[in-house]
C-alpha cells in the first residue's frame, strides 16, 4: 500500500517557500448547527461597468434566538473582494467597527432585528473560477451552487437560510440590452448616458444558491405552456445570436418535461415565466436557479447537422433535470450541503424515468447502468469512497459525485419498487405537502416514504449511510425429485475508509425464473424478492429442470452480481430473457468471460483463439430482426479498456488493450458479411430524423462499421471512409471519424484536416474534434495532445475545451495515458497544476483520473505517487485539489 509520506505533508505545510500554510479545515455533518441569524429578505443591486462591478445588498436580518444571544457576533462567508461600505440600521459604519477577512465578514454586537447594506466591488472579468459573477465571453452570469453567492456579497451562504429576493440591474444599453434574474419582471427603464436598468423579484423563498443574474447582447426564441390548471407561462430560450436557431429541441423538451411532470407526479410550474440561458463558459451541465436556468450551451444548442442523437437525447434529460429541480431541490431543498442526494439523487431518478417513457426504457436503464459500473462502482473502491449522504468534506465541490448523483437515484429507485408506483406517488405528494417552502434532510424525506408506504425502511436507510458496493454472490441448487430450485443469495461489503466493519442492506432483487423454451415461469407474488440479512435462501417449487433465474431485472440493485451461470446458459438467456436490461447484461457478461481468457493467454504467451459459442451468439442476436436496433447496438458492443480494467487486479494495460482489439477483429472477421449486410439495411432510414427508429438504425450501422473498420483492411477502410464523406449528419460523420481516427496515423490525419476546415468555426464541434483526437489509441497521440493545447481554438479556461481534450485523454484513453513510462502520467500532473491556478473545480476533477493508481503496477504506480506528491508540494495548492490528491495518496 502506498502511503503519504511525513516529507510530503511536512512539503506542504512549509510549501516551496518555507512560508507555514494553513491545514485545509474539513467539516463535518456532527457539527452542523441552525444559522444564528436569519436573513428573511434580500434586495441586491449590480452596477454594470466595464472592469468592475458595484454590488449593494440590503438584507433583513434577525436573531435565531435558538441558539444566539445578545453577545452573539454575526458572521457571514465571503470572498476575495473589497468591501466598499457598510451600513447597518441606516448607520454608515467606520472600517474599525466591522471585520472583513480571508473567507469572512464580521459585525462583533448587533440588534435583534436590523438591515445591513453592504457595498462590494468585483471584478467579474477576472473571474476564471466560474464561480459567483463572471464574465463568458461578452455576457455576464452567475453560478452560485454550492458555496459561489459568498463571491458575490458577504452572507450566511448555506442552503438553510431561505429568502425572499428582489434583484435590480443596470448596465449599458447597447452592450448588455438582456439583464435577467429570478422570479417575475417587475419594473424597468433607461438611465442616463446610455444606460438602462430591470428589476426582477422573485416571490418564492429561496436560498442563496438559487440566485441567478445574465446581462448580455443576446437574442431568445418564445413559446407558451398552458398548465393543468389553465395558467399560461412564457418560455423563452436565450443564446448568441449566431446560435438562436439551434434552440428549438431544448423548447421542444422543455414541454415535454413540464408535461411529463404534471402527468407523473401532479407538479405544476409555479410562475408565469421560465428562461434558459446557453453559456459557453461553465462548470458544470446546468444549474436549476429558480425561473433563470443558466446551461452550458452543450446542453441546449443543437441541430442534425452539428448535434449528435446522443447530444439530442442529452439535451432531453438535462433540460428535464433542471425543470424538475423546480420542486426536487428549489421548492423543498438541504437544510445543509451534506443532504445534497436529497435533491439531485431524487431528480436523477425523475429525469430517467422521464427519458424512459418517452424513448426506450430498456436502453436508457442499461446507458445509466453501464455508467454506473464504469464510473460510480470503481468510485465507491476507491479513494474517494463516501456515503450517499457523506460524514464530512474540505470542499464541498468535491462531492457533486456519481456517488450522490448516480447512486443516490438507484436509492430512489429501489424505494420505488418497494413501494410500488400509486404509494410511491403518494408519498411523493405527502412529501411536498409536508416540507412545501422548507430546508430538510434524507431522514425527513425517508420519513415520509415510511409513513406512505406503510414499509419499515430502518434498515434501508443503511444505503445512505454506509458506504461501498455491496457484492452478492448467488448460488443454485435443484432438486430434480421434488422440482425444488433453492437460490441462495450472499452478500457482502468490503470495509474502507468510512467504515471498517459493514452491515447487512436491505436489498430488492427483481426476480423471474425461465423455462427452457424462454417463457416466465416466476411464481405468483415471487417477482420481488427482499435480501435483509448476509445470508438468505429462496426455494421455488414445481419448477422444471433446466430452468434458469432471471436476477435484478432492470438492474433492481446497485450491487456487484456473482453468479453460478455456464458461458451457455448466458447465451440462453442473451437470446430468451424478456427482459432487456438481463439480456444486455448476460452478453455483457459472455464478453468479460471471453476477454478475460484471451487476456490470461495473452499474459502466458499462449496462442489467441475466440470460443464459436460467442461467435454464434453474437451472429445470431445480430441477424434477429425483430429486436430493436437501438437495444441491439448496446448489446453487441463490447466493454471499453476503462470498464474491462475493473474485473481485474493488477491491471494490466497492453494484455487489455490487445486482447479487446483481438476479440472485436475476430468478431468482425467471422461475421464480415453480414455487418455489411446490416449496413446497408440501416443506411435506408431518414438521416434527419429524430424518430426513435431512425436513430436506433444509426446506432446499430455505426456499431457494425466500428467492427468492420477495426479490421483496417482496404475495403473495409474505403467504407469507413466514403460513410465519412457522404454523412449527412453528425452522428454519422463523427462515428466515422472516430473509427478513422483508430486505422492509421495517415488516415487520421486526413479526417482530421478535413473535419477541422468543415467546421473551424463551430465552438461545440470543434470540442468533438479535440476529443476524437485526445481518445485515439494510436501511437503518438500525447504528443498530438500536447500540440493541441496550444491550438488556438483551444483555452484552458474553458471547461468543455478541457474536458474534450485533457479530461479525453485522462479519463478514456488508457492505453495512451497509463504509458509504462509515465509520460502521460507527467502531463496530466502539469495540466493539474496550471488548471488549479485558473479553475478549482476542473481541476480537482481532473486529479482523480489517479484515484484508481492502486490497481496498476509496482512500476506505475510509484510514477504516479511522485506526480501526486508533486502536485501537493504546490504552495498554492487549492482545497479542492489537496482532498483529492491527499486522498489517493493515503
Amino acid at each position: 500500500m502506498i502511503r503519504i509520506e511525513k516529507s510530503t505533508i511536512e512539503n506542504f505545510n512549509l510549501g516551496f517557500y518555507g512560508f507555514i500554510m494553513e491545514e485545509p479545515k474539513t467539516i463535518y455533518l456532527k457539527d452542523y448547527k441552525p444559522a444564528e441569524f436569519i436573513v428573511d429578505r434580500v434586495d441586491l443591486t449590480f452596477n454594470i461597468k466595464d472592469n468592475q462591478t458595484k454590488v449593494t445588498s440590503i438584507l433583513n436580518i434577525h436573531k435565531n434566538f435558538d441558539i444566539a444571544d445578545k453577545n452573539t457576533s454575526l458572521v457571514f462567508d465571503k470572498g476575495d473582494f473589497e468591501i466598499s461600505s457598510v451600513i447597518a440600521n441606516g448607520m454608515l459604519l467606520l472600517p474599525e467597527e466591522y471585520e472583513s477577512g480571508d473567507g469572512y465578514f464580521k459585525l462583533a454586537r448587533t440588534p435583534d432585528i436590523f438591515d445591513l447594506e453592504i457595498i462590494s466591488i468585483l471584478k467579474p472579468e477576472e473571474n476564471t473560477s466560474l464561480e459567483g459573477l463572471y464574465k463568458s465571453g461578452d455576457i455576464f452570469c452567475t453560478q452560485c451552487e454550492a458555496q459561489g453567492f459568498r463571491k458575490i456579497t458577504p452572507f450566511p451562504d448555506r442552503p438553510d437560510i431561505m429568502a425572499v429576493y428582489s434583484c435590480t440591474i443596470i448596465a449599458d444599453k447597447t452592450k448588455y440590452p438582456v439583464l435577467l434574474s429570478n422570479g417575475n419582471l417587475v419594473d424597468s427603464g433607461d438611465l442616463d448616458n446610455n444606460r438602462h436598468f430591470v428589476r426582477w423579484e422573485d416571490p418564492f423563498k429561496k436560498p442563496s444558491y438559487l440566485f441567478a443574474l445574465v446581462a448580455g447582447d443576446l437574442e431568445h426564441i418564445h413559446d407558451q405552456f398552458t398548465t393543468k390548471s389553465g395558467r399560461n407561462v412564457d418560455l423563452k430560450i436565450y443564446s448568441e445570436r449566431e446560435n438562436i436557431d439551434k434552440c428549438y429541441h431544448a423548447m421542444k423538451s422543455l414541454k415535454q418535461a413540464m408535461e411529463w411532470d404534471e402527468k407523473r407526479f401532479g407538479l405544476e410550474y409555479d410562475l408565469d415565466l421560465y428562461q434558459i440561458v446557453a453559456i459557453n463558459d461553465f462548470n458544470a451541465g446546468a444549474m436549476e436557479n429558480k425561473g433563470l436556468n443558466i446551461f452550458n450551451s452543450k446542453y441546449v444548442l443543437a441541430n442534425p447537422e452539428t448535434a449528435t442523437d446522443e447530444d439530442f437525447l442529452n439535451i432531453q434529460g438535462v433540460i428535464g433535470h433542471e425543470y424538475f429541480h423546480n420542486w426536487t431541490g428549489n421548492r423543498v431543498t438541504l437544510k445543509n450541503w451534506f443532504q445534497l442526494s436529497l435533491k439531485e439523487g431524487l431528480t436523477v431518478f425523475r429525469d430517467q424515468e422521464f427519458s424512459s417513457d418517452l424513448n426506450s426504457r430498456g436502453v436508457k436503464r442499461i446507458s445509466c447502468v453501464r455508467n454506473l459500473r464504469g464510473s460510480q462502482f470503481p468510485e465507491d473502491a476507491g479513494p474517494m469512497t463516501h456515503p450517499v449522504r457523506p460524514e464530512s468534506y474540505i470542499k464541498m465541490d468535491n462531492f457533486y459525485t456519481m456517488t450522490v448523483y448516480e447512486k443516490g437515484s438507484e436509492l430512489i429507485r429501489m424505494i420505488h419498487q418497494l413501494l410500488g408506483e400509486k404509494k410511491f406517488r403518494k408519498a411523493i405528494d405527502l412529501y411536498f405537502e409536508k416540507f412545501d417552502g422548507m430546508a430538510v434532510t434524507i431522514e425527513d424525506f425517508i420519513g415520509v416514504m415510511e409513513e406512505a408506504g406503510g414499509l419499515d425502511l430502518n434498515q434501508f436507510k443503511l444505503w445512505y449511510f454506509q458506504s461501498g458496493t455491496p457484492t452478492v454472490n448467488v448460488e443454485r441448487s435443484y432438486n430434480p425429485d421434488l422440482k425444488q430450485l433453492a437460490i441462495t443469495f450472499e452478500q457482502h461489503i468490503a470495509p474502507d475508509r468510512n467504515q471498517s466493519k459493514k452491515k447487512p442492506l436491505h436489498i430488492p432483487v427483481k426476480f423471474a425464473i425461465i423455462d427452457n423454451k424462454g417463457n416466465d415461469i416466476t411464481p405468483e407474488s415471487k417477482s420481488l424478492l427482499e435480501l435483509t440479512s448476509g445470508r438468505q435462501t429462496f426455494v421455488f417449487d414445481n419448477i422444471p429442470e433446466n430452468s434458469l433465474p432471471s436476477l435484478f431485472r432492470q438492474f433492481s440493485a446497485p450491487v456487484k452480481i456473482k453468479t453460478d451461470f455456464t458461458n451457455e446458459e448466458l447465451a440462453f438467456l442473451m437470446a430468451n430473457d424478456p427482459d432487456e436490461f438481463n439480456r444486455w447484461d448476460a452478453a455483457q457478461t459472455l464478453f468479460v468471460n471471453e476477454l478475460k481468457r484471451i487476456i490470461t493467454a495473452i499474459q502466458a504467451d499462449k496462442e489467441l483463439s475466440v470460443s464459436p459459442n460467442l461467435i454464434q451468439a453474437f451472429k445470431k442476436a445480430l441477424l434477429n430482426q425483430h429486436t430493436d436496433h437501438a437495444f441491439l447496438a448496446k448489446e453487441l458492443s463490447l466493454p471499453m479498456e476503462t470498464e474491462i480494467k475493473n474485473h481485474f487486479d493488477p491491471v494490466d494495460v497492453h494484455a487489455i488493450h490487445k486482447g479487446r482489439l483481438f476479440l472485436k477483429q475476430q468478431i468482425a472477421k467471422q461475421l464480415k458479411q453480414h455487418f455489411i449486410d446490416v449496413i446497408d439495411c440501416c443506411t435506408k432510414s431518414d438521416p434527419l430524423s429524430l424518430s426513435h427508429g431512425a436513430m436506433a438504425d444509426r446506432s446499430l450501422k455505426n456499431l457494425s462499421l466500428s467492427y468492420l473498420g477495426c479490421l483496417k483492411e482496404t475495403d473495409t477502410t474505403q467504407l469507413v471512409l466514403r460513410h465519412y464523406e457522404t454523412a449527412k449528419n453528425m452522428t454519422d460523420e463523427i462515428a466515422a471519424f472516430k473509427i478513422l481516427s483508430e486505422i492509421h496515423p495517415d488516415i487520421k490525419q486526413i479526417a482530421v484536416k478535413n473535419f477541422y476546415s468543415k467546421w473551424q468555426h463551430n465552438k461545440l464541434v470543434l470540442d468533438k474534434w479535440f476529443a476524437v483526437q485526445a481518445g485515439s489509441s494510436l501511437p503518438n497521440t500525447l504528443n498530438i495532445v500536447k500540440s493541441l493545447i496550444k491550438h488556438p481554438d483551444f483555452s484552458i479556461k474553458n471547461p468543455n475545451k478541457v474536458r474534450s481534450l485533457i479530461y479525453m485523454f485522462a479519463m478514456q484513453n488508457h492505453i495512451n495515458f497509463h504509458q509504462k513510462n509515465g509520460d502521460g502520467y507527467r502531463f496530466i500532473a502539469d495540466q493539474i497544476i496550471a488548471l488549479d491556478k485558473i479553475n478549482h473545480q476542473i481541476a480537482a476533477r481532473l486529479s482523480s483520473c489517479f484515484n484508481q493508481m492502486k490497481k496498476y503496477d509496482n512500476a506505475r504506480k510509484i510514477i504516479i505517487k511522485k506526480e501526486l506528491e508533486r502536485i501537493l508540494c504546490v504552495p498554492t495548492l487549492s482545497k479542492n485539489v489537496y482532498e483529492i490528491v491527499s486522498r489517493a495518496l493515503e
